[in-house]
């Protein structure tokens, strides 16, 4: 089994990797990780969706292909230039919603709760975890990769990771599982009370 032979990729991926690599972006998610979001968004058919780090829309475009008709998706990332990649491969699906804002802004005014949220961005993951995991329905799944090193790590950063996991797992209310597998996942959900 060769787990990196991806039969089905989602519409649009060719052109956002294309794009993303003449721009120069280097912080797209592994597709390994986009097939796990695929498979995990299916399991929510009418959920309701949150994406911290849109960047040029490789892990949106996953999160869409597995989501069903009357799903929604908000995407949120403060930049630009790198979203305007993945709405002009993406915008015209109607389940999704860009938002161009600091993700910490969106989290901490947010009153939407969610069935999945993938946090790809420093808030909702390194910052305002609190305020993420608020949004996050009992049952739901909040994902978070980049947990093993990477070469875009920033000075510093190694340190942080091991401090957010511990973190996570001593909450009560979660089911936690860490996963040693692309670039490094945990899965986290919020039991039902």
């Amino acid at each position: 089994m060769d787990d990196s032979d991806f039969r089905r990729q989602p519409p649009g991926v060719a052109g956002i990797l294309n794009d993303t690599h003449t721009l120069g972006f280097n912080m797209a998610s592994e597709p390994k990780v986009g097939a796990l979001l695929a498979v995990l968004a299916a399991s929510k058919p009418d959920g309701r969706f949150l994406e911290l780090g849109t960047g040029t829309g490789h892990g949106t475009a996953w999160l869409l292909s597995g989501m069903g008709p009357a799903a929604t998706l908000d995407t949120v990332d403060t930049d630009p230039d790198v979203v305007a990649v993945a709405q002009r491969h993406l915008g015209v699906d109607r389940r999704v919603t860009f938002h161009i804002m600091d993700g910490a802004e969106f989290v901490t005014t947010s009153s939407r709760q969610y069935d999945m949220i993938y946090a790809d961005a420093w808030p909702g993951k390194f910052s305002h975890l609190n305020e993420a995991l608020s949004l996050l329905r009992p049952g739901g799944i909040y994902v978070i990769d980049d947990l093993l090193p990477q070469s875009n790590w920033p000075e510093g950063h190694a340190g942080k990771v091991p401090v957010l996991i511990d973190d996570i797992e001593r909450r009560e209310g979660f089911v936690t599982v860490r996963a040693a597998w692309a670039s490094g996942l945990m899965l986290v959900v919020r039991r039902a009370h």
